[in-house]
Order: C-alpha cells, then sequence, then structure tokens
C-alpha cells in the first residue's frame, strides 16, 4: 500500500533535505518553516529504518514549546499512515514498522540519559543548557550511530553559536544560514514593516541571522562581556586564608545551585558554582565537605524558612543540624535583586573552569519576550533560572549583611 505524506517542500528546504549529513546546524529566520522540515525529516528517516525498534527525537527548550511548536504537524503529517497510534501525554507518536517519534522538553536535561536515539532534533538550541548536546545527546548516538540536526535562530554568541562554528569548521558536518533578505520566503514589504516595528538588535538576530546581537531581553549578558573583556574570567584561586560563603537557589524536583565565594576587600572571588537536583540537604552538605573549603556562612533563600508537609521540619532546620551556619536572604522583589546584581557583576571575578555552567548560565538568563519580541516584565524560568537566582539572592545578600568575607586568623589555631 502506498502512503502519500501531505508534505510539499520550499526550494529551500528541499534542498536542506538534500544536503544533510549525520551532523547538521542551521541557523533560520523566523517563519522559514524549520519545525515542518524536520518533523517530515524525522517521519521520513523513521519509516525507512533498518535497524529494529528506532527510535527518533525532537528535542525544544520545554515540554510546552515542543507541543505547541511541533505536535500538530506531527499528528497532521502521520495521520495518513495507517495503524498510527498517539499517546498525548507523552507526544509520542508510534508508526506501525515499530518505530517512534517523540517529542520532550529539556527543563531536566538529566533525564534523557539512557534514552538510545537513532535520530534528533534540537530546535532552538540557543535556549537549551550548553551541555545537552556533549553530555547528553551525542552519547546516545554512538551505539546505532544515530543523526542530528541542531536548528534555531540566533541569540547571541552562546552554545548554538559554538555549535554553528564547530560545525562550519568540521569535516563531515553540514552547516548553512537561511537569512529572509536571501529566501524570499517572506515579503520585502512584511520585512520592512517588521524593521519599522523591531528594535535593530531584535531583527537583525530573528530575521537576518545575526549572532552579534545580544540575545533577545537578555538580564545580564553585557554585565559577564564587560567582565571578560576587564580579565575577570580567568584562573581564581581559592585562598585558604579567607573563608568562604555560599549562596543557595534551593530545589528538589528543580535544580538546586550553589555559588562559592570569597570576599577579598571590596572585591569578590567566584570560585566555584555546582548544582544538582533530586537531593536532599544532606547530599549537598557533603558536597561542601568534599570541596574542602573553609566556611563562613551557608546563605538560603526565604522559603527555607517553610515547614515541608511530610516531615515538619523546616530545611533551614535540616542545615542547621547538619552543622552549617546558616542565613535568610530577605525576599525582595525580583527586579530589586535584579538590580542588585547589576551593580555587584563590575567587583566579581569568576574561577572561568570551575564557574562555566553558572556563567553560561547568567549569560542566556532574559527576560521573557512575545511573538512580536516585546520585552515582558518577568524572566523566562529554564535551565538558567536556578543558576541566576542564587546568585541574586548573592547579590541581595551582601547588600543586607555583614556576616561573611571573615579572614582565617591561623595564629589562633597553632598555625603561625
Amino acid at each position: 500500500m502506498k502512503v502519500v505524506i501531505p508534505y510539499k517542500p520550499r526550494e529551500h528546504q528541499q534542498a536542506v533535505h538534500k544536503k544533510l549529513k549525520r551532523f547538521n546546524v542551521l541557523v533560520c529566520h523566523r517563519r522559514f518553516g524549520k519545525t515542518v522540515l524536520c518533523i517530515n525529516e524525522l517521519l521520513k528517516r523513521c519509516m525507512t529504518a533498518t535497524l529494529p525498534r528506532p527510535r527518533y527525537y525532537y528535542l525544544a527548550p520545554t515540554y510546552s514549546m515542543a507541543k505547541r511548536t511541533a505536535w500538530d504537524y506531527l499528528k497532521l503529517y502521520t495521520e495518513v499512515i495507517p495503524n498510527t497510534t498517539y499517546h498525548e501525554t507523552e507526544l509520542r507518536c508510534d508508526l506501525p514498522n515499530g518505530g517512534r517519534i517523540q517529542l520532550l522538553g529539556c527543563e531536566r536535561p538529566d533525564s534523557l540519559r539512557g534514552l538510545y536515539i537513532d535520530g534528533v532534533i534540537l530546535d532552538e538550541v540557543s535556549q537549551m543548557p550548553p551541555r545537552l548536546w556533549t553530555e547528553i545527546i551525542r552519547p546516545a548516538l554512538s551505539d546505532r550511530n544515530g543523526w542530528m540536526v541542531a536548528i534555531g535562530t540566533p541569540q547571541g554568541h552562546n552554545a548554538f553559536f559554538d555549535l554553528y562554528d564547530h560545525a562550519l569548521h568540521t569535516k563531515d558536518w553540514y552547516a548553512e544560514t537561511f537569512k529572509a533578505s536571501e529566501t524570499d520566503i517572506i515579503s520585502e514589504l512584511e520585512l520592512n514593516e517588521a524593521k519599522a516595528l523591531m528594535p535593530e538588535e531584535i531583527y537583525e538576530a530573528e530575521f537576518e541571522c545575526s549572532f552579534d546581537s545580544a540575545a533577545i531581553g537578555s538580564i545580564y549578558a553585557k554585565g559577564i562581556t564587560k567582565a571578560e573583556e576587564e580579565g575577570r574570567i580567568t584562573k581564581i584561586p581559592y585562598d585558604q586564608t579567607i573563608k568562604v560563603s555560599t549562596f543557595f537557589d534551593l530545589g528538589f524536583a528543580d535544580k538546586t545551585s550553589i555559588w562559592f565565594v570569597q570576599q577579598k576587600g571590596s572585591a569578590f572571588h567566584v570560585i566555584d558554582y555546582f548544582e544538582d537536583s533530586g537531593e536532599g540537604l544532606e547530599y549537598y552538605a557533603q558536597i561542601l565537605d568534599d570541596k574542602k573549603y573553609i566556611y563562613d556562612t551557608h546563605f538560603l533563600p526565604h522559603d527555607a524558612n517553610v515547614r515541608e508537609l511530610g516531615t515538619g521540619v523546616s530545611r533551614l532546620e535540616t542545615a542547621q543540624s547538619l552543622g552549617m551556619r546558616t542565613s535568610i536572604v530577605p525576599k525582595l522583589p525580583i527586579e530589586d535583586g535584579i538590580n542588585a546584581v547589576r551593580m555587584i557583576l563590575s567587583r566579581c571575578w569568576f574561577d572561568h573552569e570551575k564557574c562555566k555552567h553558572g556563567l553560561d548560565a547568567l549569560r542566556q538568563y532574559r527576560w521573557a519576550t512575545s511573538e512580536k519580541g516585546e520585552i515582558k516584565n518577568k524572566p523566562v524560568h529554564d535551565w538558567t533560572s536556578h543558576a541566576a537566582d542564587s546568585f541574586r539572592y548573592f547579590a541581595v545578600g551582601n547588600q543586607q549583611s555583614s556576616e561573611w568575607g571573615t579572614k582565617i586568623e591561623y595564629n589562633n589555631i597553632g598555625i603561625v
């Protein structure tokens, strides 16, 4: 029985289908048709796979984005295939040949470990955790020689830019940029209207695929870039004569993130960063011990005072029972906390290796935007939020407290 998929690719889409290699990075303007292209590439590959039980995935930054962007398209192009079944909650399509296509979000990237992947689409890589490709997806492609297409619109120099640059300079990778001014998909009249209405940097990123424009709605990117330019992101050794204070954003299902900071005069040496999820405070207390720093105060967010339903014990009380000297960071409106970070960033020095993941998060932390590119008055909640929240607690805690930055008096403990 012959099945005809109701897909008529545009000229540029057809060219992409023919050029694809094992690893691919496509930089596309808005309304290029990348979702339709990718869904149909997944479908073709899954239906013609030769390995048993083929598994193909479409990854978006969040589950809701995957559903909103691609689920209807997946059903549209597969409904003509007899004996295809759908699992709405899992955003999963099971094909009659035993193949499966599933849409996933990247809110908890470690939950993707253990998958075997024959092929994957990474949509809007700019909004994904930088380690997703190198630590999780790339290894999952190894045993079945799987393929990957990373696709999206630029949002400054971030993981997507790095991946695109790698593809440009690596044999057997395919990389291409599709600007709105060159594809003729959007009329000149529409582009001129968009250019007149939108801020220049947003237009250049969204329609002309410029990586040089700042990330749309970025909150701390300029401050981090300035720190790089001034040489304040470098190797920062731990000073054993000064105690370390930590600043927590506490989560369980969500990430718990911790910044490790030493105060040296008016400067702050941010010497380390750590995050994990699904663990209690006992686990993080052990992480602190394993790092062998000498600690001053551990700053916790205001909700650490809340008693947990199961135990009736607050996380503040748990921390204190583990021997941690604690202080609660006062609750402030998020805008005030963001301003506190902006004020303190110029005094911060970061260890470029130990703080890499935290710095990536601060660079990409951004205000939410509407479909028209209008910036909303609230940050996006994604993988960047936890590092940004705990860094905000550092800035607010510094404003409100003089409890930290203690110098160790070695002569008091028998060391001259």
